[in-house]
């Protein structure tokens, strides 16, 4: 199987530097038309300028491709709304979304200011959502679509003094997890990525061979490969260095108790059973935990409504 996507239209956020500008010239080098989106702020989401943008614009066109460059903000709907509208007016679709904008407001938890919190949660999830709002009905009305919701080990295993972005990062696990359910039927496949990547959030973090080994480019294949015509869906792909995982979120077997004033004191002597991961399954949608349930209380051919 070979990626091809030169009938595909592309929309990556946060394409002027890191991980977008590298995702934005494999995607332009597999054929795909490409808007650079990037705003132009530093890591802590701080000014504007479109000039990043642009060098990633003049690159892909060197080489052959089609790319064009847009300042929206993420955390401004009217602005993605627009940029959408001319990828539109321009190249007549838009086929992927690739949701990479992200700021960093690192503090721990007791340090850290509610705007904090907030301008985090903006950029990362309401960013992520406003995108995907501006395209979701054009790729219903084409019956094809490939989002990718950027979230983070931070998001699923927690890092120190990163609640705000963690918060976020795992909010679109969140959201991938419905959007794919509900983009099925209309051919838009919803995944994540988890990236570690030598960004300018790792800058002074770690040492020169690790910063090597962790090149952002190493971790655009990722993308690749969640776009094309065989893309799987709901899947959380994990990649850094060269190395790609796929991560879970599993329903162990646990146990039944049933209801009693004892419950509480007999579940809190047995957790350790509740958390054993032998036989533990990943749930096809949010329902499953409640069938799982029922059938532990021996109700599992009672339906909704019918007993």
């Amino acid at each position: 199987m070979t990626l091809d996507l030169s009938h595909r239209v592309a929309i990556i956020t946060g394409a002027g530097a890191g991980l977008g500008r590298e995702h934005a010239l494999l995607l332009a080098r597999l054929g795909a038309r490409v808007v650079v989106n990037d705003l132009g702020s530093d890591v802590h989401g701080r000014g504007s300028a479109t000039g990043a943008a642009q060098q990633v614009v003049d690159e892909i066109v060197a080489a052959g491709g089609q790319a064009m460059a847009h300042g929206a903000s993420v955390t401004d709907y009217e602005q993605v709304q627009a940029m959408v509208g001319e990828a539109v007016a321009r190249w007549g679709r838009v086929d992927i979304l690739v949701n990479n904008a992200g700021i960093l407001r690192d503090k721990t938890f007791a340090k850290m200011s509610l705007e904090d919190f907030r301008a985090v949660l903006d950029v990362h999830l309401m960013g992520a959502v406003h995108c995907t709002k501006a395209v979701w009905d054009l790729m219903r009305e084409q019956h094809y679509g490939r989002i990718v919701l950027t979230t983070s080990s931070s998001g699923l295993y927690g890092n120190f003094g990163q609640s705000n972005y963690g918060a976020a990062k795992m909010a679109l696990v969140g959201l991938m997890q419905t959007l794919a359910l509900e983009g099925e039927k209309h051919g838009i496949r919803v995944n994540c990525l988890a990236p570690s990547a030598a960004t300018r959030m790792l800058e002074g973090l770690l040492p020169q061979q690790a910063l090597r080994a962790l090149s952002p480019a190493a971790v655009s294949p990722a993308v690749g490969a969640l776009v094309g015509e065989d893309a799987p869906t709901r899947m959380i792909l994990c990649a850094g260095a060269g190395s790609f995982e796929a991560a879970h979120v599993t329903l162990t077997r646990g146990i039944h108790l049933g209801a009693g004033a004892d419950v509480a004191h007999i579940l809190a002597r047995r957790l350790g059973e509740v958390a054993d991961r032998r036989g533990e399954m990943v749930p096809d949608a949010g329902a499953t935990q409640i069938r799982v349930e029922l059938a532990h209380a021996g109700l599992d051919r009672v339906e909704a409504g019918h007993e």
